[in-house]
């Protein structure tokens, strides 16, 4: 199963989304946004970057 993001309302009444994984797990997370529009955008972004990202591994000396 593939992995999904979740919107939803925290206690704050704000607009938050997780990314969660196939098995359920979560595996990232939004900050908080004034409108549900903003968090969808979010979601958006995180699918772009992630697309053309890299791994830098800064544990190398």
């Amino acid at each position: 199963m593939a992995g999904k993001f979740e919107v939803y309302k925290d206690k704050a009444g704000k607009y938050r989304w997780r990314l969660k994984a196939g098995n359920g797990e979560n595996v990232a997370s939004g900050e908080a946004y004034e409108t549900k529009a903003a968090a969808l955008k979010g979601t958006e972004s995180v699918k772009r970057a992630a697309g053309e990202s890299t791994v830098v591994d800064l544990t190398e000396g």
